[in-house]
């Protein structure tokens, strides 16, 4: 009877068993939350992935220079920190979240790695949440940073541990305000760009939703505003803003920002937004909502191409 030959052989290859600590889904979550972070600004990538950023970040924190230059020879404080530079803000941060939302969700859904990411010891729910807590975070630092910045040169540019104590108070709602808008932009952006694998529909997509709705809120607010809208034209300029008024801040994230910050007592308005009065519970409700809807549609999708 014939002896079979062997048909393959076994090379030992000398790779190393890892006997170290194995640190589990915390740290795991942690590593993904800080290449997040690193991702939403560039790092680690080549230098045309930091162009957005860093000038994003520059335009920023130019209000802030500008204010402490106007300090220095006499002037008051001409930044308000909770509204900072509304305009500015509203068009920066748009830029900022359209193009680095998707560099943070396409690409991992467009090379189908996530099975790999989730043979590690992690369930489905953190994947999702350690890329919104990284984008949170560079959100933060986009926001907190020039207030900060603008922080400084104030108190630099005034005397005595009153007027100090008077810019750290209304410095501080400010930064509220930014952690606010932090939560909320990180989690709609995220939520649009994991649509699609492709990183050019996941940038158009952002940015049409927060442009459309925010071009829909205003044209509303200017309508309703003008003299002749309100109870035919007949109403005397002593009648309150009408309720259609306030409902048409409803429709765009960046004016129920504004509606919720005006509602906690926030200084001049900045944008068309009305003072909603009792009626800024509801522009929060809607708000939280929103968020809350945002963050199920993220862990929702990447339930589902986990297995993909």
């Amino acid at each position: 009877m014939p002896t079979e030959t062997p048909t393959g052989v076994i090379h030992d290859l000398g790779y190393r068993r890892y006997d170290g600590p194995r640190f589990g889904r915390q740290r795991i979550v942690a590593a993904l939350a800080w290449h997040s972070f690193r991702s939403a600004f560039g790092f680690g990538r080549g230098p045309k992935a930091k162009i957005v950023p860093v000038i994003a970040f520059v335009a920023l924190l130019l209000p802030a220079i500008v204010n402490a230059f106007a300090m220095s020879q006499g002037n008051a404080r001409q930044v308000d920190y909770d509204t900072y530079v509304p305009t500015l803000r509203d068009l920066i941060m748009l830029v900022f979240v359209a193009v680095q939302a998707p560099e943070l969700v396409s690409r991992d859904l467009r090379s189908r790695v996530l099975p790999l990411y989730f043979s590690r010891p992690i369930k489905p729910v953190d994947y999702p949440l350690a890329k919104y807590l990284g984008f949170t975070g560079a959100c933060l630092v986009m926001l907190e940073v020039p207030l900060l910045a603008l922080y400084g040169g104030a108190v630099a540019n005034v005397h005595g541990g009153s007027a100090v104590w008077a810019e750290t108070k209304a410095l501080i709602p400010g930064l509220l305000i930014g952690l606010l808008w932090a939560v909320t932009l990180a989690a709609i952006s995220l939520f649009l760009a994991s649509m699609t694998g492709r990183r050019g529909f996941a940038t158009g997509a952002v940015a049409i939703a927060f442009l459309l709705t925010y071009t829909l809120a205003e044209i509303l607010l200017q309508v309703e505003s003008l003299p002749g809208s309100r109870l035919g034209g007949n109403a005397a300029p002593s009648v309150g803003i009408p309720l259609a008024e306030k409902v048409a801040g409803l429709f765009s994230p960046f004016t129920l920002l504004q509606g919720v910050r005006l509602w906690l007592g926030g200084t001049n308005a900045g944008d068309n937004v009305p003072k909603p009065g009792a009626f800024g519970a509801v522009y929060a409700l809607v708000l939280i909502a929103l968020v809350a809807l945002s963050l199920y549609g993220l862990a929702a999708r990447y339930r589902k191409a986990r297995l993909s």
